[in-house]
């Protein structure tokens, strides 16, 4: 008779359970064919503008762009100019500002958008204001950033502002990663 060990038992179970166990996350928390979508409201305060730059970083982390990386980097400067300047220019009382950023991965393309409830004053064409100025610059650098950027009436209320950044794939994502 054969004895009994239980190792050939410890094995059909571990076989069965790699077997059964789903496949991890393909691209970095990105769907299969290398789309991210991430989609939040904030408060139209200067912390919920830098809360919707570090959930943004946050996400861009999670889908294979590291906090230190170029796409991460400039995607998060876009954004925190453009909150700014909802917080700033397009704040109504008691109304939050809304941030969308789409990662294409195909187009290796971010679109970016910053909603406000205010459509009374819109973005104009960005112009460097003098050197002993503070501020004013946030749409210059959007623009400098950019490949494209604009603007559209939000309905019912208000506007989106956007902006189209293009980057490399992360690190690793390409098909089969």
């Amino acid at each position: 008779m054969a004895s009994m060990t239980g190792k050939r038992t410890t094995e059909v179970t571990e076989a069965a359970r790699r077997q059964a166990a789903p496949p991890g996350p393909r691209g970095f928390g990105l769907t299969l064919n290398g789309y991210g979508c991430l989609s939040r409201q904030f408060p139209s305060t200067p912390r919920g503008a830098r809360l919707a730059r570090r959930t943004v970083v946050r996400q861009l982390g999670q889908w294979g762009f590291g906090p230190m990386s170029d796409a991460s980097c400039t995607v998060a400067l876009v954004v925190a100019e453009l909150a700014a300047n909802a917080v700033c220019h397009g704040r109504l009382r008691g109304r939050n500002f809304h941030v969308r950023v789409d990662y294409e991965g195909p187009a290796s393309r971010f679109r970016i958008e910053v909603s406000d409830a205010l459509l009374g004053r819109t973005p104009e064409n960005p112009v460097l204001p003098p050197d002993d100025q503070e501020s004013g610059r946030g749409l210059f650098l959007v623009e400098c950033l950019a490949a494209r950027w604009g603007w559209e009436p939000r309905n019912p209320i208000g506007k989106t502002v956007w902006a189209e950044v293009t980057a490399d794939p992360p690190a690793g994502a390409g098909p089969g990663a």
